[in-house]
């Protein structure tokens, strides 16, 4: 028994990492000098706090309330790998690790970079309100980027009454689960409520998707799977093949672009048909489906999901457009 728990003694620690992340003047820097600067957050832990990126507000260590803050600065997203972190991780003693990340990098470059030991135990992304919808249009992946993984959005410099709708939208096509907060002084904040009605009734047994809700359909039927057991449903998308498929079974989906041209991806399901004109169809085809969905394990995806089981597969134009969008 004694030689088992020397082995787990030797496990190393698991290190919680707390990442922010946004652009500069997103508030960063100044939530994470508030956050060590309470003393609510003086609970005796050790931390790390590694900054990627220095804005016009610098840390004031001097009026951190939490003691045991060791500062590494990393400046180049080079620099930015496991033998950097690995050697940071040797120079300090530490039991939390606050990052405030570039808003320049993508977050993969962390992500490949951290020790097994660190875990995300918290995501928060920050954003200025008045300069968001700029960076979203000129530099839409890195924006894409940083909503995507975090669990919660922060717009800060907000003014009373502004539109929300087209943030929240945003931020949806990004990620579904984060929580969204609209900032509008230091101790005035209100939390998104805006609801996400889908554009066509998934409550009904038979259901028409026109070809512009596409993406947001894909997205709810493997998200919320069972909504749609039984249900027949209508729609036109292209047939892809593979050497592996047995006679009767198909791909059928559509390219669908979530951020930019970069990462569109064919976004498909498997569909069953034996019935007339099965096994005439291509790679590329453009076809109109009516087919019912079962939930159950397929081979293609090594897992249960959706499957569709064709009633009738005819030949269609092509949507317009042909790449879906949310």
């Amino acid at each position: 028994m004694s030689n088992i728990n020397n082995v787990r003694d030797k496990r190393p620690r698991e290190i919680p990492v707390y990442l922010f992340t946004g652009f500069l003047g997103g508030g960063k820097t100044t939530f994470i000098q508030d956050t060590l600067s309470s003393p609510d957050f003086d609970d005796g832990k050790a931390t790390l706090l590694l900054v990627c990126e220095e804005g016009e507000v610098e840390y004031e260590p001097d009026k951190f309330a939490v003691p045991n803050v060791s500062i590494e600065v990393i400046d180049d997203v080079d620099d930015m790998n496991l033998d950097t972190l690995t050697a940071i991780s040797r120079r300090h003693r530490f039991d939390r690790v606050m990052v405030e990340y570039n808003g320049m990098w993508m977050m993969r470059d962390f992500f490949a970079s951290m020790p097994r030991n660190w875990i995300i135990a918290q995501e928060m992304c920050f954003m200025d309100a008045t300069t968001f919808m700029m960076y979203n249009k000129n530099m839409r992946q890195l924006c894409f980027d940083k909503m995507q993984t975090a669990e919660l959005l922060v717009f800060n410099r907000c003014t009373k009454g502004f539109d929300k709708v087209p943030f929240h939208k945003e931020v949806r096509i990004a990620n579904r689960n984060s929580q969204i907060l609209y900032e509008y002084g230091q101790y005035d904040v209100e939390i998104d409520d805006i609801q996400d009605p889908l554009p066509y009734d998934k409550t009904q047994s038979q259901i028409e998707i026109k070809d512009e809700w596409y993406a947001e359909w894909y997205r709810d039927i493997n998200e919320n799977e069972k909504d749609y057991e039984g249900k027949v449903l209508t729609l036109r998308g292209r047939v892809a093949l593979a050497e592996e498929m047995p006679l009767g079974k198909f791909a059928f989906g559509r390219h669908v672009m979530t951020c930019c041209v970069e990462d569109i991806q064919f976004a498909g399901l498997m569909c069953v048909y034996s019935g007339v004109g099965a096994g005439t169809y291509r790679t590329g085809d453009w076809v109109r489906i009516k087919a019912r969905v079962r939930i159950e394990y397929e081979e293609a995806y090594g897992e249960k999901g959706p499957v569709l089981y064709c009633k009738s597969v005819e030949p269609c134009e092509p949507a317009n457009p042909e790449v879906a969008t949310f």
